[in-house]
């Protein structure tokens, strides 16, 4: 076991770091910088301001020695400088990590909670009125674009209640959190929940048609004990898979959601600094997002071996 972990330990370092090579290149591979967009949107013509303004954000410099300067400042905790607000990096990601994991911690909450039991349901319940009925919710989750779902939701609180639930505010208390949070990680868990769901529902059948679920019917086991026991127990592995994959795609992936509901999360800002080409918040972001999906890998692998017995990771 050991020996493993330390395996996958040096295999996360060599993904982060071919992570960060591809990103760095790209960026630089792109039309066009700060200052070809500094200079357009001022409409300056002057060559030799433009060249100054390369030469004082290092972007005169090899790729190579640009590279270096970075992973540098990341080794000793310096992100660097955001090139538009003239600001630490640092200080404009960190206060965008927390609103994002909240929105993507109650949206993976959402999708849990509600697309595990309705999967084992639809699946115990099988070619049933609330089994088609569910199989027809979960298609369309799938179907369903999250923005479409997003402005619909706002289209009916305007018309119910007068009001929009967008970010407008940091804030005060954790139930304004709750609140503030909790209909757009419905709109974008709605998808998620749909996904686990047809996918619980798939695995459990496959398990329900085991050898050893009719012995322990035939030994006079309860539905309760057979379903939730041992299918479910057994049909598990793929959905964790799946709700790695989710947790790990909505640090990321709430670009549209965040900018809907008018919220200053990660995602939204990643788009920003893409458009305005500026790098270090570009490059520090997609490094932090590379780091949260390389950790939910790694804690799937990890749960494989805690619920399933027969799976144990060998020197």
């Amino acid at each position: 076991m050991g020996t493993y972990l330390i395996k996958r330990f040096f295999l996360m370092l060599l993904t982060l770091f071919g992570i960060s090579v591809l990103v760095f290149v790209m960026l630089r591979l792109i039309p066009g910088n700060i200052a070809d967009i500094l200079f357009d949107s001022a409409g300056m013509i002057d060559p030799v301001e433009k060249t100054k303004i390369e030469t004082e954000l290092g972007l005169d410099r090899p790729i190579p020695v640009q590279y270096v300067r970075w992973i540098g400042g990341l080794l000793h905790g310096d992100l660097g400088y955001s090139y538009v607000s003239e600001k630490p990096a640092i200080d404009e990601i960190a206060p965008r990590i927390p609103i994002t994991a909240k929105l993507a911690g109650l949206a993976l909450a959402f999708s849990v909670l509600f697309g595990v039991p309705l999967g084992v349901v639809s699946a115990v319940r099988q070619n049933s009125r609330l089994d088609y009925l569910l199989r027809v919710i979960s298609l369309s989750g799938l179907s369903i674009p999250a923005f479409w779902l997003g402005l619909l939701i706002l289209m009916a609180f305007v018309a119910s209640f007068g009001t929009i639930p967008i970010y407008t505010e940091p804030p005060k208390t954790l139930w304004d959190e709750l609140l503030l949070y909790s209909v757009p990680a419905a709109a974008v868990g709605f998808r998620s929940s749909a996904l686990i769901m047809r996918l619980t529902r798939s695995s459990m059948l496959e398990v329900l048609r085991q050898d050893y679920i009719r012995t322990a019917r035939a030994k006079g086991a309860s539905d309760r004990t057979v379903n939730y026991h041992h299918a479910l127990r057994n049909a598990i592995l793929p959905v964790v898979t799946v709700i790695g994959i989710e947790a790990a795609f909505l640090m990321g992936g709430l670009i549209v959601t965040e900018t809907v509901f008018n919220i200053p999360g990660v995602a939204r800002f990643l788009v920003e600094a893409i458009r305005w080409r500026d790098y270090p918040i570009v490059q520090n972001l997609v490094m932090f997002i590379a780091v949260v999906v390389v950790l939910a890998n790694f804690t799937v692998d990890m749960l494989y071996a805690a619920l399933d017995p027969r799976i144990r990771y060998t020197d």
